[in-house]
């Protein structure tokens, strides 16, 4: 069993009670109408039932926090006073002191309530079967054998000590009345998904390359002293005589280089958009039947 502050179970906890709340109100005991202290959290349980008040007993024991079950009180908001319902200066002083930075585990709270728990009920003490009767001592109806009922840490539940816990008629005596309202949430959920990749193409890039050929040309022209004879020192017949020129050509290369063309950028935008429901809802209204009798609404 898990407790928890009111404020934190519930933030807006006081529209559900019209303004009224309880931290602050001072704490008196029934009867005497002496104060005690005053109310400074409530605990609830997982479901929101009030189970403590958490008390500042500053008024009886000076810097003593003290937890009050919800079934020991009375509340009366036209007065701004909760009230206990047989607390003792002696209670108070043998109970646990609250600290909110502990744990408030099945024991410590096994520890509070057995200091509010009822006296437990008594029997009469058995008579031995084998004495004769008038050797049977007189009942001695002072003697007291306590029946002490036992509570299970794992099967605990509340409702099973409702003069700790329960709300009675008899100090409690409000009826409320309950609406529905329509809450509005939003959930999340994937719609699908954008998947973006790369894939490789390809092409034929076509490119013109000038390049230079070399070639012989051979050109016999006659001369302008044709047909003059000529020594025979200057006529030098060679055979085998050869002239030999080197032929050159230019050839294209190509190589491939990589070159960033563009860049791709990925985001998410949030478009904005209000959407419509409908729902029924209840609402309690009050029905008062007083025959003849005249009743007041304020």
């Amino acid at each position: 069993m898990v407790l928890y502050k009111l404020q934190d179970f519930e933030p807006n906890y006081r529209d559900t009670f019209e303004g009224h709340d309880l931290n602050g109100l001072g704490v008196y005991t029934q009867g005497t109408d002496e104060k005690v202290g005053t109310v400074s959290e409530v605990l609830v349980d997982e479901e929101g039932h009030f189970r403590y008040l958490v008390v500042d007993l500053g008024f009886w024991i000076f810097g003593k926090k003290v937890l009050l079950p919800i079934g020991r009180t009375r509340v009366d908001y036209n007065a701004d006073r909760v009230y206990t319902i047989g607390l003792t200066r002696e209670q108070a002083e043998d109970l646990p002191e609250f600290n909110e930075r502990e744990a408030l585990d099945y024991d410590y709270e096994e520890r509070v309530r057995g200091v509010y728990r009822q006296p437990a009920e008594y029997v009469q003490p058995p008579v031995d079967p084998l004495l004769p009767l008038e050797a049977t001592a007189p009942v001695d109806t002072t003697y007291q054998q306590p029946v002490t009922p036992t509570y299970n840490r794992d099967s605990y539940n509340y409702e099973q000590e409702p003069s700790l816990f329960g709300l009675n008629e008899q100090d409690h005596q409000t009826l409320r009345l309950y609406e529905e309202r329509l809450i509005a949430s939003k959930r999340r959920q994937k719609t699908g998904e954008v998947t973006i990749g790369k894939h490789v193409e390809t092409d034929t890039a076509r490119v013109a390359v000038p390049i230079e050929r070399e070639r012989v040309v051979i050109e016999r022209v006659t001369p302008a002293d044709a047909g003059t004879a000529v020594s025979g020192r200057e006529a030098d017949f060679r055979e085998g005589e050869v002239a030999r020129v080197e032929i050159h050509e230019e050839t294209a290369e190509v190589r491939k280089e990589a070159f960033l063309r563009e860049e791709v950028r990925v985001r998410k935008v949030v478009d904005q958009d209000t959407v419509e429901t409908q729902e029924t809802v209840r609402r309690e209204e009050l029905d008062i039947n007083s025959g003849n009798l005249p009743v007041e609404e304020r």
